[in-house]
């Protein structure tokens, strides 16, 4: 049987990962009671946090592969726009959710085509689709958001972004159950394999045998699928779609993954970390705010602890760039 500091040492970014967060809580708790010790917050959390969650999952397993995504804001606000304005013609929620995940795939296959089989740098590939995106949605837009107040009526707003027993955001139970799903590809499955060996050693992979351009165009289009998911999501969530919608989540997804313990160098991280990390960077605005400090202290704030995240990472794991 495993003992507990043998688990730990197997284990040290989802502990250190698990320490932080747990010291930032008590501190907001200490600090801020009237607002830490009351579940309404914890509510707001459950409402808000997994829609930039559901990204930074899917964004784990891109950066594991050795990958990089830069055009997910964009995606979001087309796939927004594609769920607002076919529910807009039709009247189906289901069928704006399949036209918003379908757009994702389409995003993420483009991105695949540009890196996978054009050879272009991923980071160059997805900044230029991220404009790509962007404007084609605001042009089709006409720069103009779409309200659609009717779908809170509708049986999917319920599914998907509802209150179940009039208490539990629906939003929280797919976050986790997507984080289980993705846990057990990367750790149970020989897909999670796979995606490691091309983000470590992408050439000793191909003389193993496994199909790295498949693998790669995978992740790619899985991220894309998903960032439909969420952006539909989020239309749901605020009953419109706006032009800008995705724009502030460039931040969030990142922080999250990297907090969370992911290389950036590709072939190791887990999706423990990036849901911590995605927890730790979503509570901090609002305990800024409840200590009493103006909320121009943010951003500072996620950079000390991005900035002590990704030391106490390094302090831990201290072998070079890639770690298996």
């Amino acid at each position: 049987m495993t003992t507990i500091p043998a688990y730990v040492r197997n284990n040290p970014v989802q502990w250190a990962i698990t320490l932080i967060f747990a010291v930032l809580l008590a501190s907001f708790m200490a600090l801020a009671p009237h607002t830490f010790l009351h579940g309404r917050i914890y509510i707001a959390y459950l409402s808000t946090i997994p829609f930039a969650g559901m990204v930074a999952l899917a964004m784990t397993l891109v950066i594991i592969t050795g990958e990089m995504d830069l055009s997910f804001p964009a995606v979001m606000a087309a796939c927004g726009f594609a769920f607002s304005k076919l529910f807009a013609m039709t009247g189906s929620p289901g069928a704006g959710l399949m036209a918003a995940i379908a757009v994702g795939a389409l995003a993420g296959g483009l991105n695949s085509l540009l890196v996978v089989g054009f050879g272009v740098p991923a980071i160059i590939a997805t900044i230029g689709t991220q404009f790509f995106w962007r404007g084609a949605t605001v042009l089709l837009a006409g720069g103009l958001a779409v309200n659609m107040p009717e779908i809170r009526e509708t049986a999917l707003h319920h599914l998907m972004v509802g209150r179940w027993f009039d208490l539990l955001p629906a939003q929280a139970v797919w976050f986790a159950m997507l984080t289980g799903l993705f846990w057990l590809i990367l750790n149970r499955h020989v897909a999670g394999d796979h995606l490691r060996f091309c983000g470590d050693n992408p050439e000793a992979a191909r003389m193993m045998g496994i199909p790295t351009a498949k693998v790669r165009t995978g992740v790619f289009v899985l991220m894309g699928m998903v960032t439909g998911l969420s952006g539909a999501m989020v239309c749901m969530e605020m009953a419109s779609w706006w032009p800008t919608q995705g724009e502030g989540y460039m931040l969030l997804v990142f922080a999250a993954v990297f907090v969370g313990g992911t290389s950036v160098f590709g072939g190791t991280g887990t999706i423990y970390g990036t849901l911590m990390g995605a927890i730790i960077i979503g509570m901090i605005e609002a305990g800024i705010i409840s200590i009493g400090l103006s909320g121009l202290w943010t951003r500072m704030v996620y950079g000390v602890v991005i900035m002590g995240a990704v030391s106490v990472h390094a302090l831990i794991t201290p072998s070079s760039g890639k770690q298996s």
